[in-house]
């Protein structure tokens, strides 16, 4: 079966918005699903977060950032065209229920996967919270999409452009400016973004959810890439996340091992046909 392309661009440099019909998929995903797709016969099984789905027109939208060669075939993909896979919806979805004041911050392709989950904390009730963050303002998308879901939303750009000068570790100082004591905290992004929050909110008490998409390679629990301590116990990302408790998972550990991959995964793009379309 072939999955028609409804739309694929890029949104900001680098991140691209991606949108198939899926009829079956949308009927059923939920926050924090991701789901496995293969731009062409001979291409590497894909991982993405669902950034956004139409029950009615069966579509779902997902935002990845062109990082190697089979992004970067996805990347040349147009309106109308077909890929041969596209499964899901996969992992387990996202707690939604009333915590009362939730923060939600995104940053790069996680802006895009954490508004589903902003958009349905809020349908229940919660007071939402929303931190977008970038280097630059050139690189924030979707602002007016959270501004819908959210109570409040924040900006923080590490170059200024828009919002509050400077990084993550400035959020607490801005939320107690405007009274906020969130109840729970969730992070999409970087994982560096992910651990770095995670070593914030600890000693702040702040009970902190991050989403462990960015380290899954086969989606299905067979390859083992994505395996991670979680509170003394080893865990995949992909079947028994990709939510985690971020104060719960050995970052040291992860980050040990997550640094052995790095010449799979620059080596290949380094000696790809895709080269010449960058």
């Amino acid at each position: 079966m072939a999955y028609k392309i409804i739309e694929r661009r890029m949104i900001v440099p680098n991140l691209h918005e991606f949108i198939v019909e899926a009829p079956a998929v949308a009927e059923s995903v939920k926050p924090g699903n991701f789901v496995i797709v293969r731009p062409d016969e001979h291409g590497e099984r894909i991982p993405l977060s669902v950034a956004d789905w139409d029950r009615t027109a069966g579509t779902v939208t997902s935002i990845f950032m062109q990082v190697g060669g089979s992004t970067a075939k996805l990347a040349r993909l147009k309106p109308g065209n077909t890929i041969p896979t596209y499964v899901g919806p996969l992992g387990k979805e996202t707690v939604i229920q009333n915590f009362g004041a939730v923060l939600c911050l995104g940053g790069c392709y996680g802006i895009g996967s954490i508004y589903p989950i902003a958009r349905a904390l809020k349908e229940a009730g919660n007071k939402v919270y929303s931190v977008l963050e970038a280097r630059s303002s050139f690189l924030l998308y979707w602002e007016d999409k959270f501004h819908k879901v959210s109570d409040k939303v924040f900006i923080i750009t590490r170059d200024g452009t828009r919002g509050k000068k400077g990084h993550i570790g400035q959020i607490p100082e801005m939320l107690q400016q405007a009274g906020i004591v969130p109840n729970l905290t969730i992070v999409n992004g970087c994982t560096f973004q992910m651990m770095r929050m995670s070593q914030i909110t600890k000693p702040l008490g702040w009970k902190t959810i991050v989403n462990m998409n960015p380290i899954m390679i086969d989606g299905t629990g067979m390859c083992g890439v994505c395996r991670l301590s979680v509170g003394g116990k080893m865990k995949f990302a992909c079947v028994d996340g990709p939510d985690f408790d971020g104060h719960e998972i050995d970052w040291e550990e992860f980050l040990a091992r997550r640094k052995s991959y790095n010449p799979e995964e620059v080596d290949p793009l380094r000696h790809s046909s895709c080269r010449s379309h960058f």
